[in-house]
């Protein structure tokens, strides 16, 4: 065997890979503390880039701008890492859509909700707060609401195909109970602004969807 393969090495494309996805996630995390403790406008790509201790040059390299560093946060806060995979293509998400029990179902999405939103309520905070100012900013806002409306219908399609639903509920109106009960500003006022635990919020939301829906 030669010197320059062996065993247990690491290759160079490897290892600069490696340094990529550091340098992102402390870009990533960086973000994060400067968005929430100053907004989204008043925060410079210059501090974030400090903050991480990542040269401007690869932030820039990485995210293309503030807009791109604020869209990897979101992403990655939702799935909870940074696999390109999108949520409704993961194996959680189908394994809920296939419970045939329509009360486990609610239930497993209804602890999906809550870890999502325990992941992102601050910097869906500051999302909200941007689309106010930036078009940027609000399309990325608009894009966010359109796939969770989506994954909420799909939530309802399933229950009506498995005729799951109670009498005079259509599956619109599923969906639009689904839609308003799994809000992030339905989190927010209970988790927030009423300082219950998630564990809590978690109950209620399965308890209330189940009450409505079934």
């Amino acid at each position: 065997m030669t010197d320059d393969v062996k065993r247990g090495s690491t290759p160079p494309g490897g290892r600069g890979q490696a340094r990529t996805r550091l340098a992102r996630r402390a870009v990533i995390d960086a973000a994060r503390e400067r968005f929430v403790a100053g907004g989204y406008a008043a925060t410079t790509i210059d501090a974030i880039s400090a903050h991480a201790d990542v040269p401007q040059a690869t932030v820039y390299r990485l995210f293309g701008s503030k807009l791109g560093i604020l869209k990897a946060l979101l992403d990655t806060s939702i799935a909870g890492d940074d696999r390109p995979v999108a949520v409704p293509d993961r194996a959680e998400v189908a394994a809920l859509f296939s419970e045939p029990d329509p009360h486990a179902l609610l239930a497993g999405f209804a602890a999906f909700t809550t870890t999502i939103n325990e992941r992102t309520a601050d910097v869906y905070g500051v999302l909200v707060g941007a689309a106010t100012t930036d078009p940027g900013a609000a399309e990325l806002l608009a894009v966010i609401h359109r796939q969770r409306g989506e994954g909420q219908r799909r939530i309802a399609r399933t229950l009506a195909r498995a005729k799951a639903l109670r009498a005079g509920i259509r599956e619109r109106d599923a969906a639009d109970i689904i839609h308003g009960l799994m809000s992030p500003d339905v989190y927010r006022l209970f988790v927030v602004d009423r300082a219950w635990k998630p564990a809590r919020y978690r109950a209620w939301l399965t308890d209330t969807l189940v009450q409505q829906l079934l």
